[in-house]
């Protein structure tokens, strides 16, 4: 009869656990995604994209987001559900009916393992991924795209050697008072003068077609400015394919096996100590989140018995939590300069949950004593 009763409760603990994960996690995800979008809202507003293209750029940060917060979260939960049934005398009945520490503490535990699991999920796979898009796609937005984020009376850099001036642009897209200084060609620098203009998307790059203007030019022999006055003309808003030079990928988006492998002639080879930190900080951080749990089950399982709670070993556990954060910092910035030093990631991610377990599992006389039911009410 008592290996039931101890099953229902630990699953009545798992679902309070779990439903409350959920809501912290997608709370604090969602208010991080809103202050970090916000730098997305002028490129809608102002730069003429979709609200789809905003929603798909400002999306794809979500999983680095949720990488990051998931071990926080996690502590956040545990400390608070059982702080709550600590305070509701839950605990106290459990205690009181011979639960043990190591009974109470596992559906916190299964739920650190779940999120240890996730973690790996999103370190490893899911957040390269999801960065490797983003880059491309701020990439094609500010390279091939660039076009499309003309601002009215303000010199638009399309890329390095072709600068747009519109004087006004509409909501259809039209455009008036255009200048376009074009030195792609370093044989044959142009500048072009219209009166209006509209913006077309072909199978391949943008253009700008333009209406009643001129086209001037230095002779580069001469020296003579030659001018010719049109009707219509076009401009290809893009770089040529010879001269565009390709994408650096950025160490975020890199898989682990490139991290810890990196093939020679990708990458400089001074950013190696950075690759390994990171391959490390992949591995390392998931299993934080045993470690933030532990902490909070510490500081609710164990001390001696208050009948009004206390505030003491929830602040200490607080302060445990964003010190273990703090160091971690400092470890990933010294091992880059000090590789030797890359093993402390391990030490501080794991030691912590080492510590917390023989203290409250193995240490006689640790936990919290069963205080009576006469005691508790």
């Amino acid at each position: 009869m008592v290996r039931p009763f101890i099953l229902l409760l630990q699953r009545y603990l798992f679902r309070q656990l779990l439903f409350g994960l959920v809501v912290v996690t997608g709370f604090l995800v969602a208010l991080i995604w809103l202050t970090q979008s916000l730098r997305f809202v002028e490129v809608v507003v102002n730069r003429g994209l979709s609200l789809g293209v905003f929603l798909e750029l400002s999306g794809l940060l979500i999983p680095g987001f949720l990488a990051v917060i998931l071990p926080i979260t996690c502590f956040m939960t545990v400390q608070f559900i059982y702080l709550r049934l600590a305070n509701d005398r839950e605990l106290t009945v459990m205690r009181a009916a011979g639960v043990s520490p190591l009974a109470l503490a596992t559906p916190a535990l299964a739920l650190a393992g779940l999120a240890v699991v996730i973690g790996y999920g999103l370190t490893l796979d899911v957040v390269p991924r999801s960065q490797a898009i983003f880059r491309e796609f701020q990439f094609e937005i500010r390279n091939r795209l660039a076009a499309f984020l003309l601002q009215e009376g303000v010199f638009t850099p399309v890329m390095d050697n072709l600068v747009v001036y519109v004087r006004d642009r509409s909501a259809d897209g039209a455009l008036r008072g255009i200048m376009v200084d074009d030195a792609r060609d370093p044989q044959h620098h142009v500048t072009v003068f219209a009166e209006s203009g509209r913006l077309e998307v072909g199978n391949a790059a943008p253009r700008v077609v333009l209406m009643r203007g001129s086209r001037e030019e230095i002779d580069a022999h001469t020296g003579q400015l030659d001018v010719v006055t049109f009707q219509s003309s076009a401009i290809d808003l893009s770089q040529p394919d010879h001269n565009e030079a390709p994408r650096l990928r950025d160490i975020g988006e890199m898989s682990l096996t490139e991290l810890l492998d990196p093939r020679p002639g990708v990458i400089n080879p001074s950013e190696y100590p950075r690759m390994r930190v990171e391959a490390n900080k992949r591995l390392t951080g998931p299993l934080s989140t045993l470690s933030f749990v532990m902490i909070a089950l510490v500081s609710v399982l164990t001390g001696p018995f208050r009948r009004h709670g206390g505030v003491v070993r929830p602040l200490a556990a607080i302060a445990a939590v964003v010190g273990l954060v703090a160091v971690e910092l400092a470890i990933e910035s010294l091992a880059v300069r000090h590789p030797a030093l890359i093993g402390l990631l391990w030490l501080q991610a794991l030691a912590p949950a080492m510590i917390c377990a023989a203290w409250l599992f193995i240490s006689p006389g640790s936990a919290e004593e069963p205080p009576s039911v006469v005691e508790a009410a």
